[in-house]
């Protein structure tokens, strides 16, 4: 494994023969050609940029020398790598800096000259500290678009707060609407996390968008916040408080304002996850697949807000006609008369799931200890009008020699 050492500034930037940043590999797709640079840990800007190399874009991923994005170590799951990592982090390349030290601060500043787009989601205030604020490198890089992604925002009075996955869950009142009012919980994925990263992808496009209709190629300053993209997920029980109304009861998996919707126990002890929409779907549901038809009629039941006013009454009722049902023969019930319906699958259910396996969503990436399975993106495919990039999850600083290369540095010196 190549690592950067501290050599003195002057010589290990001698410069060869200046070389436009290039891919070790020929990437194709939407963003081939751009190249972005990230200085990223965790998952918000990692998932970001994993998404961007999927389109074709080079993702050039800063880490600390020896040890990394320190989303490596989260756990060994997968042949030895942290399952985090290597869903994050594949396609792109790895270049080792210790940013404190003048020589590897002087590469970075080198590389941002042939890059398109700058992630970052370093603690509040390190990107400032290290003139990599948009404002800082404006005037010397008018094209280059800067995404910064943060738990709260570079102003306001919570900016220097730190901000993990879980306590922006709780900032933004997600765990006021999981559990089972007993007890709040959390979403057991890194939701927070995902929302800023999908927000950051997107406004990235939408500044590659902007700045290729603009004649003078003008990069612009993006602020992307966890807390702000979640709250814009949370806006269905915002207002559905309105005006101090009181909020949504938690109701475990069941839906809080919807009934029946969630799970319900069948007569071989699984469960099967149910969903009713509308008053005819209400009245199929009673008549084909709970054999009683006057249910549907009943004063209790008969429209949304007194199911779920009533839904104590009512989940006894579909409990007792499933009683003597398998969980198989409930969902084919369901089926029959068009009524939503899903098995509650655990991890290994997804792994198995056949219509996955079914439409090829899954393929294979390389790692440092062989391949692993991997689903291609959403709306991507292999081989089609929008190919899915997959390359190789990368070790740490595995491509410092190559990428000093490039940028025509002789770091033999």
């Amino acid at each position: 494994m190549f690592s950067i050492n501290s050599r003195t500034l002057t010589p290990a930037l001698r410069l060869r023969t200046p070389v436009r940043c290039a891919s070790t590999h020929a990437s194709k797709g939407p963003l081939a050609g751009v190249t972005v640079v990230s200085l990223e840990q965790a998952i918000a800007a990692p998932f970001c940029t994993r998404q961007l190399a999927d389109l074709g874009a080079r993702v050039i991923k800063i880490e600390r020398p020896g040890v990394g994005d320190f989303a490596r170590n989260y756990d060994n799951r997968v042949n030895g790598f942290a399952s985090h990592f290597v869903w994050a982090n594949r396609s792109k390349e790895s270049l080792a800096l210790d940013l404190k030290k003048p020589r590897d601060h002087a590469i970075l500043m080198r590389l941002l000259g042939k890059a398109d787009v700058l992630v970052q989601n370093l603690a509040p205030g390190a990107s400032a500290r290290l003139g990599l604020s948009h404002d800082d490198l404006k005037a010397k890089h008018p094209s280059l678009i800067v995404c910064n992604i943060s738990g709260y925002g570079p102003d306001g009075p919570y900016r220097d707060k730190k901000a993990y996955d879980l306590l922006i869950q709780s900032e933004a009142g997600m765990l006021s609407v999981t559990g089972t009012g007993k007890e709040p919980a959390k979403v057991g994925i890194s939701i927070a996390d995902i929302s800023a990263g999908c927000y950051a992808y997107s406004n990235i496009l939408a500044a590659l968008l902007q700045r290729g209709n603009d004649p003078e190629r003008r990069g612009v300053n993006l602020d992307i916040s966890m807390l702000e993209s979640m709250a814009e997920w949370m806006s269905f029980p915002m207002y559905y408080t309105y005006q101090n109304a009181p909020g949504p009861t938690p109701a475990g998996a069941s839906h809080a304002a919807i009934y029946p919707y969630g799970p319900f126990e069948t007569g071989d002890g699984k469960s099967v996850m149910l969903g009713i929409q509308n008053e005819r779907e209400w009245v199929n549901f009673c008549d084909k697949v709970l054999g009683l038809p006057d249910l549907a009629t009943d004063g209790r039941f008969v429209n949304n807000s007194l199911r779920t006013k009533n839904r104590d009454a009512l989940k006894a009722k579909i409990h007792e006609a499933f009683a003597d049902k398998t969980s198989q023969q409930v969902i084919a019930l369901l089926d029959q008369a068009a009524i939503a319906n899903a098995n509650v699958n655990d991890m290994q259910g997804v792994w198995e799931h056949p219509q996955l396996k079914a439409r090829g969503r899954w393929t294979e990436v390389a790692t440092p200890a062989g391949p692993i399975p991997a689903l291609l993106p959403p709306g991507l495919t292999q081989g089609g009008n929008l190919p899915a990039r997959l390359d190789a999850v990368p070790d740490v600083g595995e491509h410092n020699a190559s990428i000093l290369a490039e940028l025509g540095i002789d770091d033999s010196e």
